[in-house]
């Protein structure tokens, strides 16, 4: 049984803040089971998006873990993060927005394997 998305955010900035990184929720969605998507900005005017990774990266090992994908390469401007933000807003209005600050660009999320 996968955590309630609430207590994951909570934990997840819990973590960034003893890293000693600032975040926020910018959004809070659905309790239960929103969406999250995590905007790093690195405070130079560019941030990273990571987006939930499809159903289909997950295996029978880890089914109840959350996992994520990069929605660029690259650190992009932080407009076109917004951009995309909207949209998936329109999309899923349940989704949660969480927002963390740090120059390196660290995340401390489980990445999906490409």
């Amino acid at each position: 049984m996968r955590l309630k998305t609430s207590i994951w955010v909570a934990a997840y900035l819990r973590r960034c803040q003893t890293e000693g990184v600032f975040g926020a929720v910018r959004k809070k969605g659905a309790e239960e089971a929103g969406a999250v998507f995590v905007k790093v900005a690195l405070m130079d005017g560019n941030a990273m998006l990571y987006a939930p990774a499809p159903q289909t990266v997950y295996d029978d090992s880890r089914p109840v873990e959350r996992l994520f994908v990069p929605t660029a390469p690259q650190p992009v401007s932080e407009p076109s993060v917004e951009e995309r933000l909207t949209k998936e807003l329109r999309f899923d209005p349940d989704a949660w927005i969480v927002e963390t600050e740090d120059r390196a660009g660290r995340h401390f999320l489980d990445l999906a394997k490409a």
